[in-house]
């Protein structure tokens, strides 16, 4: 059989507060016998010197002192005057002067409970135990709910640098492209995002564009996908097809991944003089290209990043001309949900692109993510990527 030690509690400490010697001697015997430890003191400022130096599980005191023997005044005091230091200490008032008012009185003040002189000892030690307890239990409540708020503040801190290390690692500004308008937009649905998106400019002469999805969201997605955008910047060489990368990459990540997890992504290489589009699709939304006011889709499709290590992944080729948009997306534009749980769709993404196909990149994304937010209402679920370039 296994022993779980429990500590034990530790002993109370009452902090007894009366300016007769006689009373506070009964009280200490009292509650001494009853396995409780003890203090005394026979004033006002004495009762505030000890709680600031001391930790009290309660101050079992009496309202009327030398200086004010009637009123109950001096008492009332000093328990305003108690809470000041420690909002959370047991007041137990003990007093041969009681009335209703002045009870009344002393619990507006922050007197957990009130017992008239002479006591009844079973009585008083049970108002006693029962209100170290509940004082003890308000403590660890506070002390639960101070430790909660300072994890939160850590997450928060931690998530706020995550942020602005995953921003880091997306392009900050985009490379002159002569020849093509260019833009993009990145809105992660959490902090951080398993999105990510690249223009890279591997070769003289070539620009390649990159997005990419990974399954999941927050810091998983953005975790995996910070070590597949490192793995990937690494190999999109001069001498990489996009297809003899993706099969690069796709090796790497299927050793360092885990299970259920895996990553969507589109490579394309533009050869920015005669405008021949090379690419490869590993499991991703299929581009759309937008040509004299019809849009279409990039075809040709290979397995995810993360699930066969030796996929032999396949590159595909279309002949791009002036005028040609070509449109890289992620899973949250389109299925983007409204409150009736309706998805954004294709329908109105091509019909936004072909909208604005003589409009500028940066307008047509705007207009797209405008449209995807009223849909939603603002509220996106999932990642919201967009990678939109024309030729001009």
């Amino acid at each position: 059989m296994t022993n779980t030690y429990i500590p034990a509690a530790p002993i109370p400490l009452t902090l007894i507060a009366d300016d007769q010697p006689d009373v506070a001697t009964a009280l200490r015997l009292l509650l001494r016998g009853a396995g409780f430890q003890t203090e005394a003191v026979s004033s006002p400022a004495d009762v505030l010197e000890a709680i600031q130096q001391r930790e009290f599980d309660l101050v079992l005191m009496d309202l009327n002192y030398a200086r004010d023997t009637t009123s109950g005044q001096e008492g009332l005091d000093l328990i305003t005057n108690i809470r000041k230091v420690d909002s959370t200490l047991p007041v137990v008032v003990l007093t041969g002067w009681g009335t209703v008012e002045l009870a009344v009185e002393a619990m507006h003040r922050g007197v957990h409970d009130f017992v008239q002189k002479p006591w009844d000892n079973p009585t008083l030690l049970e108002t006693v135990k029962t209100q170290i307890e509940l004082g003890r239990q308000r403590r660890q409540q506070l002390h639960l709910e101070a430790e909660s708020l300072n994890a939160n503040k850590r997450l928060e801190r931690e998530l706020a640098d995550a942020e602005e290390i995953q921003r880091a690692l997306l392009p900050k500004h985009l490379p002159e492209l002569p020849g093509l308008d260019v833009a993009v937009a990145w809105h992660p649905a959490r902090v951080v995002g398993g999105d990510y998106f690249d223009v890279l400019q591997p070769a003289a002469g070539k620009t390649a564009f990159c997005i990419a999805d990974a399954a999941g969201k927050g810091m998983p997605a953005a975790l995996l996908m910070s070590n597949m955008q490192a793995v990937l910047r690494s190999f999109a060489t001069e001498t990489s097809s996009p297809a003899e990368l993706c099969g690069r990459v796709n090796h790497v990540v299927c050793e360092n991944i885990v299970a259920n997890r895996f990553i969507s992504c589109f490579y394309g290489v533009l050869d920015n003089q005669d405008k021949r589009f090379i690419y490869t699709n590993a499991g991703h939304y299929p581009p759309m290209l937008v040509r004299n006011g019809r849009c279409s889709r990039l075809e040709g499709s290979g397995a995810v990043f993360g699930v066969f290590p030796d996929e032999n992944y396949q590159q595909h080729e279309t002949q791009l001309q002036s005028g040609d948009w070509v449109v890289l997306f992620t899973d949250g534009v389109t299925e983007a949900t409204n409150s009736a749980g309706d998805e954004f769709g294709e329908a109105r993404l091509q019909e936004l692109l072909v909208q604005g196909s003589s409009l500028s990149a940066e307008h047509v994304r705007e207009e797209i993510i405008t449209a995807v937010t009223e849909f939603s209402e603002g509220k996106f679920y999932d990642d919201v990527t967009l990678v939109l370039f024309k030729i001009k």
